[in-house]
């Protein structure tokens, strides 16, 4: 076997074991997806009448003075309301801290220059943990801002943070349904068929593979890169040594060393 099937064949045993927890294939599955983002949004906010007509899945939000975000999955409604979902295994990765960041910059990509702040819309940051990052063995956390003074009377700004407790996933109520299709592996074994047929196409047809492969294998491409940075940043070793030990070509190695250089 040579070495690119080599890879391929371990592309092909990672896919069998990938769930929807997991970012990367919870991004493939859901982007441009109406229905599973549809469905995933009525469940979390106990809704049968949410309408999504938009989802993207890697969203890119620059902000010019400071670091950009990419959102896992960005949705909006017919109401115009605004969605940021994650998936998040680590617990540092769903930080509080995040959470606010998030929603910060899809407010600041909301409003245009010379607009009136009133043009906000309603915004949710969605986490989906593997574990009980808030720590009070609950399967839903809603955190919201209230006037402390008024009897914890609701601000009403329109933010909206969620967490979702994917350790809890009781079979008889609808988020714990969902969150089993989150940790299942066998689209035979998922609850809602909205997400088992997105999930059977990535793992048993050969035009979902091969996507899934190539995202694999671009991601590969993506960490020898970021590597050879690293290696180039460093200056202590050659251009030559760097495309030896990275596996990227000399060609590339040297438009990246061009690139820092420019």
């Amino acid at each position: 076997m040579d070495y690119n099937e080599e890879l391929h064949q371990q592309d092909l045993q990672r896919l069998r074991g990938l769930r929807l927890i997991d970012d990367d294939f919870m991004t493939a599955c859901f982007d441009n997806y109406i229905e599973g983002a549809q469905l995933l949004l009525n469940i979390i906010l106990d809704r049968n009448d949410l309408t999504v007509t938009e989802v993207r899945a890697q969203k890119v939000m620059k902000n010019l003075c400071g670091r950009d975000v990419w959102l896992d999955i960005y949705a909006m409604d017919t109401n115009c309301i605004r969605y940021n979902v994650e998936v998040q295994r680590a617990d540092k990765g769903a930080d509080r801290k995040r959470a606010r960041y998030h929603s910060s910059i899809m407010d600041a990509d909301m409003l245009k220059a010379g607009e009136d702040y009133s043009m906000i819309d309603e915004s949710y940051v969605i986490f989906i943990t593997e574990n009980d990052v808030l720590g009070w063995g609950l399967p839903v956390y809603h955190v919201e801002r209230h006037i402390d003074e008024c009897n914890f009377l609701p601000f009403d700004d329109g933010e909206h943070i969620i967490y979702v407790n994917g350790e809890l996933r009781p079979s008889n109520t609808a988020l714990g349904k969902l969150m089993i299709d989150f940790f299942c592996t066998d689209a035979n074994n998922m609850n809602y068929k909205e997400l088992s047929d997105r999930v059977r196409f990535y793992k048993e047809t050969e035009k979902g593979v091969n996507t899934m492969c190539k995202a694999m294998d671009d991601m590969r491409n993506d960490v020898r890169i970021e590597n050879a940075r690293k290696m180039i940043d460093s200056g202590k070793l050659s251009l030559e040594d760097i495309a030896e030990f990275s596996g990227l070509s000399i060609e590339k190695i040297r438009e990246l060393a061009g690139n820092k250089t420019a």
